[in-house]
């Protein structure tokens, strides 16, 4: 029988995502709420009574709300309401020994968007000991305005937005306590975030200086070598050579994330993540996370 999956908060942006990246599966049910039903209290339960995994796309209170309503479905949470939570297995498959967690978790808190591209480039180097838990790290970052969610779309769909702009510039972004908890980091890092003006697509930064790294070997190559050996084989990340033009969007509609390592090959070094926000970084993601918690090959129904 396929499995029967219900995707609460299924008409923004992400639920709109996953919903196509699952309708076309013969594998899989998709069970659905008319327009008028979706807030129903009584609606949701029975939907969620109805399948075998519940993906929450909704407002982190919305999402705690909602765990009332779905009782012993297992769960997918694509906020950012349960990413440091106890209970809760965090839904990164590239992490060491994550696929196993969340094959086998009841809930999982997808990660978010510039976390995904943040930790895949932290983490990597504090397990090769090129950097230390206490590294004093800086990130920036640029996403389309489809990060923002529905008010953003909005302005930028009208006309009355920016053509790029800083955000979360007091160091409040939401995103740090989860690249802190599962990138590895005990220091919390600087991370300076944007939005240009496009819709989807997204780079994520990590400035090193390599004069500063522990050990004997410092410097580009190191970096490189440490990104490629914790990603050998994974089906959806690959680390390219340095390049002159990097491009946000050129990932979009896809559940790949490319890094590289760019600098002057000595004592600046730059390493870059690139990734869609709606995809790799949050539909997609789910997506793989729901094919594991399946049973099934995580790369089914991506691309």
């Amino acid at each position: 029988m396929p499995t029967r999956v219900f995707i609460d908060g299924e008409a923004g942006t992400t639920g709109l995502q996953i919903r196509e990246r699952l309708s076309a599966r013969e594998d899989i049910t998709l069970i659905s709420l008319d327009e008028s039903r979706r807030k129903d209290t009584g609606a949701r339960r029975e939907a969620f009574d109805q399948a075998d995994f519940g993906i929450l796309c909704l407002p982190d209170e919305a999402a705690r709300a909602a765990l009332s309503l779905a009782g012993d479905t297992r769960l997918i949470d694509a906020s950012t309401a349960h990413r440091v939570a106890d209970g809760w297995v965090y839904g990164m498959p590239e992490l060491p020994g994550q696929r196993e967690r969340i094959r086998d978790a009841a809930r999982v808190a997808n990660v978010g968007c510039y976390a995904t591209g943040a930790i895949a480039l932290i983490r990597p180097l504090i397990e090769a000991e090129v950097i230390r838990p206490d590294y004093a790290a800086t990130l920036t970052g640029v996403s389309g305005y489809t990060g923002g969610g529905k008010a953003l779309i909005a302005e930028y769909e009208a006309g009355s937005a920016p053509d790029y702009f800083l955000y979360a510039t007091g160091q409040t972004h939401k995103h740090l306590p989860e690249i802190m908890a599962h990138g590895g980091l005990t220091r919390r890092p600087l991370f300076q975030p944007a939005v240009g003006a496009y819709a989807q697509g997204m780079i994520v930064q990590l400035h090193l200086h390599a004069d500063l790294l522990p050990g004997a070997v410092r410097g580009h190559a190191r970096v490189e070598a440490a990104l490629r050996a914790f990603y050998a084989g994974d089906p959806f990340v690959t680390v390219r050579t340095a390049g002159e033009r990097i491009d946000p969007q050129e990932l979009n509609g896809t559940n790949r994330m490319a890094l590289s390592v760019q600098g002057d090959g000595t004592g600046r070094v730059t390493a870059v993540a690139v990734l869609d926000n709606l995809g790799k970084g949050a539909s997609g993601t789910a997506v793989q996370n729901l094919n594991l918690m399946m049973g099934v090959d995580e790369t089914e129904g991506l691309t």
